[in-house]
C-alpha cells in the first residue's frame, strides 16, 4: 500500500511539474479505476508532449474496453497545469493543496493516468467519445442527487458532474474555488464508494484557465522570460491596420461558443502580429462594417462581422453610432445573428460596457435570432467606428446607466428613513399639552358622576 502511494505521489508530482513550457489551449487530464492494470506506465506521454484526439481516444477506449462501464466524468469549465503547480503544495506545504480528495483518490486507485497536456478540443469532445462508446447519453448529477442513484455494475452508466472554475471572480479566489471543487469531488467519490462497483474516473477542463504564449514560433534569443519582463499588453484592434484607423475594437476577453463549447478568440484578435484579417471590413459615414476572419477555429474558419449604422437624431442635435447585429459565420454555413441592443453612443464618443455577451443571466445585450447553440462573450468590451482620431478610444460612453441598482436601492432606503423620520417629527409636534392643571394648595378639581 505504501508503494502504491509513493508511485502515486510521483504521477501526481510529475503532472504539477511535467510541463516546463506549455502551449496555448492545453488542459490536463486525469484518470483513475478501481480496476488495476488499465493503464501500462509506457501510456503515458513524455513531457511536453501534446496529446491529440486520435491519441486520447485510443487510451479511453482500451480502458473502456477492459474497465468498468460505469464512468464518472467531472468536467471543470477552466483548469490548467499551472493551477496544480500553483496550489498543490507542490513545494512541500502538502497541508495547503487545493487537492487533497484528487492526491488521495490518485494515490488509493489501483490504475491511473495522468496526462499534463491534453488538447483542450480533443477534451471537450470527450462527452460525445464516452456517449457514443457506452451507448449511453450523460446523466448530469451533482453530489447529493448522486446519493439517491442507485448504480448497477452490469449495466453502464455516464455521470457528469460539472465543476465550475471562474478565475476572474470577485467574489472568490482561484484557489478558494479550486478547494470547493476538491471538496465535490471528495463527497462525489464518497458517495461512490458506498455504492460498493467498480468505476472510472476522469477529470479535465473545457479549456485552460490560463494561455500561456505559445514559443514555437519565436527566436531563440528571445525564447524565456527576461527580467523585469512585463506582460504583454493586447491593443486595440483597428481598421485599417496601417495608416489613419476608423474603427477601434479592443475587449479584455472575446469568446464565442458553440454546442457549449468555447473557443478564446482574445490572443488572435488583439496580440501584436495577429493572424486575424480585418481586410474585407468597411466604412462609410453613415454604416460600417468590421469583419473578422480567423484561420483555424476549433478545426473550421471562422468569421465575425460588426455591423455598426450611424445616424442624426434631431431631438439631440447630434450623430449617434449603435452596434445593430453581431454575425459568426463558421466555414461556408449559413449566418447566425445576435442583434445588438442598448450598444450605441454619440459618434464623437467610445462605447464601452464591462460584459456584453448573449447569456440572459448577465443582462444580454445580444439576443440571439437564429441558431440558439452559439454563445459569445466579451468582457471589457468597447467600440468606436466615428471620429477616430488615433490609434486611442475617445471618451467612453458607458453601458451603466447613472442610476444603478445599487444607487436605486441606496435613494429608496434613505427617501423611507426619511418618510419614517418626517412622520415621528410631525407626531412628535402635534402633542398638546392640557389646558387646566390640578393645584394642590388650591380648591380640587370635582367632577361629578352622574348616573
Amino acid at each position: 500500500m505504501a508503494a502504491l502511494r509513493e508511485a502515486a505521489g510521483l504521477r501526481f508530482l510529475r503532472l504539477l511539474l511535467g510541463l516546463a513550457v506549455a502551449r496555448a489551449g492545453q488542459v490536463p487530464l486525469l484518470a483513475w479505476s478501481s480496476r488495476s492494470s488499465l493503464w501500462s506506465p509506457l501510456a503515458a506521454p513524455h513531457e511536453g508532449h501534446v496529446v491529440t484526439e486520435t491519441q486520447l481516444a485510443a487510451l479511453l477506449d482500451s480502458a473502456l474496453n477492459d474497465g468498468p462501464h460505469n464512468v464518472l466524468l467531472l468536467l471543470q469549465d477552466k483548469l490548467s497545469v499551472e493551477d496544480f503547480t500553483a496550489y498543490g503544495g507542490v513545494f512541500g506545504n502538502k497541508p495547503d493543496s487545493a487537492f487533497p480528495n484528487l492526491e488521495n483518490a490518485l494515490a488509493e486507485a489501483p490504475s491511473s493516468l495522468v496526462l499534463p497536456s491534453v488538447d483542450w478540443f480533443a477534451a471537450s469532445s470527450i462527452p460525445a467519445f464516452l456517449k457514443a462508446k457506452l451507448g449511453i447519453a450523460p446523466l448530469h448529477v451533482d453530489q447529493n442527487t448522486l446519493q439517491e442513484l442507485k448504480l448497477n455494475a452490469s449495466l453502464p452508466a455516464l455521470l457528469l458532474v460539472r465543476l465550475p472554475y471562474t478565475a476572474s471572480s470577485s467574489l472568490m479566489a482561484p484557489k478558494e474555488v479550486l478547494t470547493s471543487n476538491d471538496e465535490i469531488l471528495g463527497q462525489v467519490l464518497s458517495a461512490l464508494r458506498s455504492e460498493d462497483i467498480p468505476y472510472t474516473a476522469i477529470l479535465t477542463a473545457l479549456q485552460p484557465s490560463r494561455v500561456v504564449r505559445d514559443a514555437s514560433d519565436a527566436s531563440p534569443e528571445r525564447v524565456g522570460r527576461q527580467l523585469l519582463q512585463a506582460d504583454e499588453e493586447l491593443s486595440p484592434l483597428q481598421y485599417p491596420k496601417s495608416g489613419a484607423p476608423k474603427i477601434l475594437f479592443w475587449a479584455s476577453n472575446f469568446s464565442v461558443a458553440i454546442n457549449d463549447t468555447w473557443h478564446d478568440l482574445t490572443n488572435l484578435t488583439f496580440r501584436n502580429n495577429s493572424s486575424v484579417s480585418v481586410d474585407d471590413s468597411d466604412w462609410t459615414p453613415d454604416a460600417s462594417l468590421l469583419i473578422l476572419k480567423y484561420g483555424n477555429v476549433g478545426g473550421s474558419s471562422l468569421t465575425v462581422r460588426f455591423h455598426i449604422r450611424n445616424r442624426l437624431f434631431n431631438v439631440s442635435g447630434r450623430h449617434w453610432f449603435s452596434l445593430h447585429t453581431v454575425q459568426l459565420i463558421r466555414g461556408g454555413g449559413s449566418p447566425v445573428n445576435f442583434t445588438a441592443t442598448q450598444i450605441t453612443a454619440p459618434s464623437n464618443y467610445s462605447f464601452s460596457c464591462a460584459r456584453v455577451s448573449s447569456h440572459p443571466a448577465s443582462g444580454a445585450l445580444l439576443t440571439p435570432s437564429g441558431d440558439q447553440r452559439w454563445k459569445v462573450l466579451m468582457t471589457n468590451f468597447q467600440i468606436q467606428s466615428y471620429n477616430v482620431t488615433g490609434p486611442r478610444f475617445s471618451y467612453a460612453s458607458d453601458c451603466a446607466g447613472f442610476f444603478t441598482p445599487g444607487i436605486w436601492m441606496g435613494l429608496l432606503t434613505s427617501l423611507l428613513l426619511a418618510a419614517i423620520f418626517t412622520y415621528g417629527l410631525h407626531m412628535v409636534m402635534s402633542l398638546k399639552t392640557m389646558d387646566r392643571f390640578d393645584d394642590p394648595k388650591g380648591p380640587t378639581i370635582s367632577v361629578p358622576q352622574t348616573e
